[in-house]
C-alpha cells in the first residue's frame, strides 16, 4: 500500500498515546503544486522562541513541512540512517510505515503490535520504535502487551517477533508505550494502560499500577517507579545521570526527572515542568507524550499544541507549534532536523 507524500519536497537526509478523539479544528488551505492538489495546515504552524538560548537550536522562521498525512494516529518515529528513511507507527491500523526518499510511504510491518485474530480496543498496534545496540528493531507492542524485537533484518522486514519481556513478576504488562536505551544497553520503558481496550477498567488488566521499568542487559527486569499515573515518553540525559519521564494524565500533566544511581535504580524524583503552567498552552490540544533528549541535554517534549523544548532543568525555551495533538518526535541525521508525529500527520523542521 502506498500513499503520496504531501510536501513540496522531501530530503530525508536534510530533515534529519493519543489522548481523546482526533482534532476537528484543522484550518486547511488548498495548495496547487505541479499537477497535484495538496492540503496544508501551515496556518497553525509557528516556532516560538521563549528564551534566547533556543536561538542556538532553531530559527524562529524555520519552515515546518508536512511530509505525509492520511493516517489514523501516528506515533513512534524512528530515523534509520543506514538507508535514509523514517519508520513510524500507526497504532489504530496496527501498522508500521516506512517514509523513504522516493516521496512515498509504504507499509513496512502489518501487524505491528497485535498478532491475534481480533482486538476490541482502539489502539492494537505498536507505539514506540527504537533500535537495539545490535541494530535490531524493537517495538512497544500494545495489543501483544510486550516489548518485542523483529526477527528479521531492517532491509527485509517481517511481522515475526520475539518478546524481550512481557510481564512483571508473572503479571502481564498493560501496554508498553515508549522506551530508550542507555549507553550500556539497558532498556528503560513505560507501561501506561492506553493499549488496553478499556484502559484502567479493562478486565484483563493484571497490574494495579502503571510502571516505569528497566530491562538490564542481564535479562533482569527492575521496576524503576510505580507511582506515576500515566507514564509515557521517556529519555536519558547524554551523561547518563538523569532519566526523564512524561506523565500524560490530564489531572497530572507533568514531566519528571530522576537521578540515575545505577542501571534501573533512581532517586531524587522531581517535577521539572507542568503542562498546565506553560505560557500559551491554554486551549491547545494534547498532553505530555513522547520526548527525546539531544546531545546537548536539551529535551524535545511533545505537549499542548506541539513540541516544547526544555533545558535540562525544565525551563521552556521554545515551542514548535503544530496546533495538533502531537504524540512524539525523533531527530534526523546528525540532529539537524526533527520529525514529529502529529495526529494523522508526519511533520519535519530543520534544526541548527
Amino acid at each position: 500500500m502506498m500513499r503520496k507524500i504531501i510536501a513540496i519536497s522531501l530530503l530525508i537526509s536534510a530533515f534529519a498515546c493519543k489522548q481523546g478523539g482526533k482534532s476537528s479544528d484543522k484550518p486547511t488551505e488548498t495548495i496547487n503544486i505541479g499537477n497535484e492538489i495538496k492540503t496544508s495546515v501551515s496556518s497553525k504552524f509557528s516556532i516560538e522562541i521563549l528564551d534566547d538560548t533556543a536561538k542556538d537550536i532553531l530559527d524562529s522562521d524555520a519552515e515546518i513541512t508536512i511530509l505525509a498525512s492520511g493516517f489514523e494516529w501516528t506515533e513512534g518515529p524512528l530515523y534509520i540512517e543506514d538507508g535514509d528513511y523514517l519508520l513510524f507507527s500507526d497504532i489504530p491500523n496496527n501498522k508500521v510505515y516506512k517514509l523513504d526518499a522516493e516521496n512515498d510511504t509504504i507499509t513496512y510491518l502489518h501487524p505491528s503490535g497485535f498478532s491475534g485474530d481480533s482486538f476490541t480496543g482502539a489502539e492494537p498496534g505498536s507505539n514506540g520504535l527504537l533500535l537495539s545496540p545490535e541494530g535490531e528493531l524493537v517495538l512497544m507492542q500494545h495489543g501483544n502487551r510486550q516489548v518485542a524485537k523483529m526477527n528479521s533484518s531492517l532491509s527485509n522486514p517481517k511481522a515475526d517477533y520475539s518478546a524481550l519481556v512481557n510481564n512483571y513478576r508473572g503479571k502481564r504488562f498493560n501496554s508498553p508505550n515508549d522506551a530508550c536505551y542507555d549507553t550500556m544497553g539497558n532498556l528503560y520503558f513505560t507501561d501506561p494502560p492506553y493499549g488496553l481496550p478499556e484502559q484502567m477498567n479493562d478486565p484483563e488488566k493484571e497490574l494495579d499500577f502503571q510502571g516505569v521499568y528497566c530491562l538490564l542487559t542481564t535479562g533482569e527486569l527492575l521496576l524503576v517507579d510505580a507511582t506515576n499515573t500515566r507514564p509515557n515518553g521517556i529519555g536519558i540525559s547524554p551523561d547518563g545521570k538523569s532519566l526523564y519521564v512524561a506523565v500524560s494524565d490530564p489531572e497530572q500533566a507533568i514531566w519528571n526527572k530522576y537521578s540515575i544511581n545505577s542501571p534501573g535504580i533512581v532517586s531524587d524524583k522531581i517535577k521539572i515542568a507542568d503542562a498546565t503552567h506553560l505560557v500559551g498552552q491554554e486551549n491547545e490540544p494534547g498532553l505530555p507524550d513522547g520526548l527525546k533528549v539531544n546531545r546537548q541535554g536539551i529535551i524535545f517534549a511533545t505537549g499542548p499544541g506541539g513540541v516544547w523544548i526544555f533545558n535540562p532543568e525544565g525551563k521552556a525555551i521554545a515551542r514548535i507549534r503544530t496546533g495538533q495533538k502531537t504524540a512524539n518526535c525523533a531527530f534526523g541525521k546528525d540532529e539537524k532536523s526533527l520529525f514529529m508525529t502529529a495526529d494523522d500527520y508526519i511533520l519535519t523542521v530543520d534544526l541548527k
